[in-house]
């Protein structure tokens, strides 16, 4: 045997398998999407238990985005599925939050939560699909301006699908207040959205160029 095909060998043996923790947290984020989309939009929107629990499936899938990826990490079971299927289930949940608070649209007009929809989608999708694209001959190091703008958002999201703003006195004060806040985190996330999309853009570009002239 030669010694690059023993090097490839040696490749696959520790490679490791797909069948892992991780792997089965991402499945389990993308499984609850329609779940989640399904409990949002049950009886228009308008129900509180329904949306307090489809606030509890949007926690389960962001507190399971950051434990699959901590794992994996630690325990080096980083896969190719893992890759790709990690970014895809995290996209997938926020869509699905983005575009089913549009369609309710709580409190802001339709027009609003279509257009920072686009805007966001638009970004998220077309910055994984590079990141998936480029993968092979650049890596890409996240900026501290796009995890300040997954953290915003996430909040955001989860203070809108949460019922706040339909909570019943004496409580419906304490609930305006976060859902004040979660408008605060949205317009926040939406800016940092359009500006790290651009500084991603300039970064691949750079890098490329990089290559080219190596």
């Amino acid at each position: 045997m030669s010694e690059s095909s023993e090097r490839s060998a040696e490749a696959v043996a520790s490679s490791p398998s797909n069948w892992n923790v991780p792997n089965a947290l991402t499945t389990l984020r993308i499984v609850l999407v329609p779940i989640f989309g399904w409990a949002l939009l049950h009886d228009g929107g308008q129900s509180v238990s329904w949306r307090w629990f489809a606030y509890g499936l949007f926690v389960v899938a962001m507190v399971t985005d950051k434990i699959d990826g901590d794992i994996a990490r630690k325990h080096n079971l980083v896969t190719n599925f893992g890759k790709i299927a990690d970014p895809i289930a995290d996209k997938a949940i926020t869509g699905m939050a983005f575009i089913g608070l549009s369609i309710i649209h709580p409190l802001f007009d339709a027009w609003v939560w279509w257009t920072i929809t686009i805007i966001v989608l638009v970004r998220e999708w077309a910055v994984t699909i590079a990141r998936l694209s480029i993968a092979r001959q650049v890596v890409m190091a996240a900026r501290q301006s796009g995890k300040v703008k997954t953290m915003a958002q996430a909040l955001a999201l989860g203070g809108f699908v949460a019922p706040f703003g339909m909570l019943p006195p004496p409580w419906h004060t304490a609930g305006m207040v976060v859902w004040w806040i979660s408008a605060v985190l949205m317009a926040v996330a939406v800016v940092l959205t359009v500006t790290s999309g651009l500084e991603f853009a300039r970064d691949v570009a750079r890098q490329r160029q990089a290559v080219v002239n190596g």
